[in-house]
This record gives C-alpha cells, structure tokens and sequence, in this order.
C-alpha cells in the first residue's frame, strides 16, 4: 500500500512538471500614459466581457447571444427548442382547468361537460381527479424543462462567446500518429504518439 501510494505520487509530480499553461496576454501595467481621442482595438484583441455580453442578450432575449456571437443558425434551434415546452404548458393548463372546472362543478352537484343531459357520466369522478393530477405533472415538468432550456440557452451563448477568442494557432495542436515496429515484423505491434508544440 506504501509503495501504491509513493508511485502515484511520483507520477502526480512528474505530469505536474510537465504540463504548460498559456500565459496572461491581458495583464499589461502600463503607467503614466495619456490618450487622446477613441481607441481602437484590433481583431484579435481577448476582450474580457465579450462572454457577458452575449449571456446578458440571451438572458433578455433568447437567441439574442447567439446572433451577437454570430452563430445565426443557433437562433432558430434555441427558439424552437424554448417553443416545444412552451407549447405543451398550455396545453397541458388548459386542460387541467378543463378537467378542475368539471370537477368543481360535480362536486357542488351541478351539471358538467362529461355529464350528459339524463344524468349519465361520461368520466368517472376518480377518473377526473387523475386526470387533474396527471395534468399538473406534465404542466410542472414543461414548465422545468423550459426553465432549463432557458438556462442552458444562456450558458452556450456565453461558452461560445468565451470559446471563440482562444487562439486557435497550427502550433497550438496535438497531432497523434500511429507507428509500427519494424524489428518486429512478424508479430506487428502498434505505438502511439503524441506532437505537441507551443
């Protein structure tokens, strides 16, 4: 068990000190310096609130993160996706009320819309009530799925506005390739490799 333990310590250390990170090309101290007139900032430039923006616009409008993102074919997707849930709570609380109405009403001994003329049930009274509760349900579970819809509307605008300023250079990749044995032949083996360079 000490022995376990000591090698999984000596690897945790040896990919530690292996292992780059990018660094801080925003932190730049400049002091003393005036400027005149409006700044110009270049193509390229990390802007730091860029993913707020686009969490903000989704947050008033959903879709709207999307288009500030420029990803236009993202808008129609977000806005059927919020429409389905929002479609299935009216008609889900339409029909509960529908159903609740009814059950009032044969509960206070008057007449209701599965009652027929000579007195004849057309839906049980339990069959009303499990109907009401079955309803709510799904009235309950639309209104959560479009809660999380919503939600999740707002964090792909704002991982996407996030996403899209990473510098995405050829020299930044990881290019695996495959490489056979060639001692032995007979009995092929297969190695893996990684390339990385910075």
């Amino acid at each position: 068990m000490f022995i376990k333990k000591n090698i999984i310590f000596l690897c945790i250390i040896f990919f530690a000190t292996t292992l780059l990170a990018q660094k801080d090309s925003t932190a730049v101290k400049v002091k003393g310096l005036k400027i005149d007139g409006k700044i110009k900032i270049p193509e390229g430039i990390y802007d730091p609130l860029r993913p707020s923006k686009a969490a903000f616009y989704s947050a008033i409008f959903p879709g709207l993160g999307q288009i500030y993102n420029k990803k236009y074919w993202k808008a129609p997707i977000v806005w059927g996706a919020l429409a389905i849930p929002t479609y299935y709570y009216q008609i889900n609380n339409s029909d509960y009320k529908r159903y609740r109405n009814a059950y009032r009403l044969r509960k206070a001994g008057l007449q209701d819309e599965f009652t027929l003329d000579n007195g004849t049930e057309i839906i049980s009274t339990t069959t009303l009530e499990t109907a009401q509760e079955q309803l709510s349900e799904n009235r309950d579970f639309s209104l959560l799925s479009g809660i999380i819809l919503y939600i999740l509307q707002i964090v792909e605008a704002s991982v996407n506005a996030h996403l899209l300023q990473f510098n995405t250079d050829d020299n930044l990749s990881l290019k695996p390739s495959f490489i056979a044995d060639p001692i032995q032949f007979e009995t092929p083996k297969l190695g893996l490799t990684f390339k990385y360079t910075f």
